[in-house]
């Protein structure tokens, strides 16, 4: 028996939530998406006190969860859109030209749970989809887009070359999904 995607998204938020701050039901746009996560980390060098700051770096990840039956062209036409028209000017540079100082870093992720594995031609555009845009010729840092996705009928992950570290999670969740499937029974 498959998992649900109910299950799989309740153990996925889950996993996040250790160091993520969560949102359900987020409204970006016009879309409102199951939960949003935002993770953020400061790192700072100093020179004997907290005044001398040599350098500071913050870096940023930004989670969509997608729950739909089927990923289709238009599915991963919309994530792009989504990405360069609403959250990479709204939750990367807040609405300004650049990103705040000490930007290093932020990864615009979608996770998507899909009931059906789609055909090899859409799994070859989510292999090779990639978005990475720099500001201020790398001075301010820059974006970079991740997809995973987790196809449920097959128990399948497929990830973006980006989001590739992704993928021992979402397969992870398979895993702990059957594990209590085999207890109940």
């Amino acid at each position: 028996m498959t998992a649900s995607s109910d299950d799989y998204f309740c153990e996925l938020l889950k996993r996040y939530r250790a160091n993520f701050d969560i949102i359900k039901d987020f409204k970006l746009g016009d879309n409102i998406y199951p939960a949003y996560a935002k993770f953020f980390s400061l790192g700072e060098k100093y020179v004997l006190k907290k005044e001398a700051k040599l350098w500071a770096i913050r870096a940023y990840e930004h989670v969509l969860f997608i729950k739909t039956s089927e990923i289709t062209p238009e599915t991963l036409a919309e994530i792009r859109r989504t990405i360069e028209t609403q959250m990479e000017p709204q939750l990367v540079r807040n609405g300004e030209k650049y990103p705040e100082p000490d930007h290093m870093c932020s990864y615009l992720t979608f996770v998507i749970i899909s009931d059906k594995t789609p055909d090899k031609e859409i799994q070859k555009e989510i292999k090779k989809f990639s978005y990475d845009k720099g500001y201020l010729f790398g001075f301010r840092g820059h974006s970079q887009a991740k997809i995973a996705c987790a196809f449920l009928d097959s128990e399948c992950v497929l990830t973006n070359y980006a989001g590739k570290e992704l993928k021992k999670l979402l397969t992870n969740i398979f895993n702990t999904l059957k594990g209590k499937e085999e207890k109940a029974s």
